[in-house]
């Protein structure tokens, strides 16, 4: 098996996207929530490739698809409600968001960002959370939330390098 992750390797990404709006119809539904046409179509466009996308970014595809200008407000509730219930992650070094790749359960963030492509691609290591939880105990701080985000090369960068 390659230890390249997913989003650098060639891969049938319309299948990642597919399946995160299966996932997120099954969640919406199981939590009482209404996954509308829009939220559905802004977590659609934050997973159309495995870069973080930015709210304007978003509402520059929306207009132009649309045929009128859509609001600002419109696409920040959108990604408010995304955040939410946990179907994205916000990446504040690049005010984008990315789609989240386990919304089932409750985690912290922590994206590896390559600084040529832009690929961004989400971990899920319990260590690294644990040991920033029991650092923060130590000196009195109580954690609410957190990401981490590395910036570096991909495997495909580095290699094109």
């Amino acid at each position: 098996m390659s230890t390249t992750p997913l989003a650098s390797r060639p891969h049938d990404h319309s299948h990642c996207v597919h399946s995160a709006l299966a996932e997120a119809d099954t969640l919406c539904a199981r939590q009482g929530v209404r996954l509308t046409a829009l939220r559905r179509r802004v977590l659609e466009l934050v997973w159309q490739s495995h870069k973080p996308l930015g709210a304007y970014d978003i509402l520059a595809v929306l207009s132009d698809q649309d045929g009128r200008r859509a609001a600002p407000p419109t696409v920040y509730r959108a990604l408010d409600f995304l955040l939410e219930n946990s179907l994205v992650h916000r990446i504040a070094s690049l005010n984008a968001f990315i789609g989240c790749n386990h919304p089932e359960h409750s985690h912290q963030g922590q994206f590896l960002i390559c600084r040529e492509c832009h690929v961004a691609v989400e971990l899920e290591q319990k260590t690294i959370s644990d040991a920033i939880l029991a650092s923060a105990a130590d000196i009195g701080f109580r954690v609410q939330t957190q990401t981490v985000e590395i910036v570096g090369l991909c495997a495909n960068c580095q290699g094109a390098g």
